[in-house]
């Protein structure tokens, strides 16, 4: 018996990465040119057709040869010319292969078999639908946003995907309900970033996030802003009482604040200025009414004692 001979096993190697096609620029004559030589042409082969009821004999049927040889290169010359205008491009596709984009404006002659897709290269803007999003904190909010772009890549927007505006439209909308869910509505005096107190970060990192996904279709983000935030209908009412009450305290807080600093300075000087001689006792009356008096948010009446502290 023969030893049977193991074979190595085959290592699979990786399939190599599909080439990305980018914008180039196409190859184009100048279509003034080829313009004016298919008039020539298109005249020479009239003037053929013409000629040909003049002539007799066997050589009757040369101009009429001449002519139809004459009008195809005719018609071609013709069917080649595109027109490119400001804000718009041209991508030279030819037998299913990209050949290049035109972007300079003027009359252009191409390949006359090859497919001439029109594509826009005009600033564009897009604003989202209103969106309800539970922010960081868990509460539902409303939220809505605008974003400037623009075609940048020609090719990747026409190959990459199958419809670059909607592919747009998505990932903004996708970007903004990512940034919404990320960051809490309000730090309430945290100092972290929040979607209300800090617009312009969060319309950075919005702009950053939605250029980020939109980059393989050839799209580049001129700006974004936020159009609309507030908390959900249903919460409004609460989280409005809920702000107030913050703002309430923090108006207190700075009432008492302030309060306090003005009792210690009319103690520090009428102690400077020798003016009256205080004990602890008066003093610690002192500060209570001068407190009344600052921090009362109704008017306060004097009160005149006739007595002494101590009666």
């Amino acid at each position: 018996m023969s030893a049977a001979t193991t074979q190595p096993a085959a290592t699979a190697e990786p399939a190599p990465a599909a080439r990305q096609v980018t914008e180039r620029d196409a190859w184009a004559a100048p279509g003034i040119r080829v313009l004016v030589l298919g008039l020539v042409l298109t005249l020479v082969v009239a003037g053929l057709f013409v000629l040909q009821a003049y002539v007799h004999g066997a050589v009757k049927a040369v101009p009429i040869v001449v002519a139809v040889l004459l009008c195809f290169p005719a018609e071609l010359s013709f069917h080649g010319l595109t027109a490119v205008v400001p804000g718009e491009a041209r991508v030279i596709q030819l037998f299913g292969s990209y050949h290049g984009t035109l972007r300079s404006q003027g009359m252009r002659w191409v390949n006359p078999f090859a497919q001439k897709r029109k594509i826009s290269t005009r600033i564009r803007n897009h604003e989202t639908a209103v969106a309800k999003v539970n922010d960081a904190d868990g509460n539902p909010i409303e939220i809505a946003a605008v974003v400037v772009w623009q075609v940048q890549d020609t090719a990747k927007a026409i190959y990459a995907v199958d419809d670059f505006a909607r592919f747009v439209a998505i990932q903004t909308e996708t970007a903004v309900r990512h940034i919404a869910s990320s960051y809490p509505y309000d730090n309430r005096g945290s100092g972290d970033l929040s979607l209300r107190d800090n617009a312009d970060e969060i319309t950075q990192r919005l702009s950053a996030e939605i250029a980020d996904r939109v980059a393989s279709a050839g799209v580049t983000i001129i700006e974004s802003r936020l159009t609309r935030l507030s908390y959900a209908p249903e919460i409004a009412q609460t989280m409005l009482r809920q702000q107030q009450a913050s703002a309430v305290i923090g108006a207190r807080q700075r009432i008492v604040e302030g309060a306090v600093g003005m009792v210690k300075l009319a103690l520090q000087r009428l102690q400077e200025d020798d003016v009256v001689e205080l004990d602890e006792e008066r003093k610690a009356s002192m500060v209570s009414n001068l407190l009344v008096v600052l921090c009362s948010e109704q008017s306060t009446q004097p009160v005149v004692n006739t007595g002494t502290l101590y009666q």
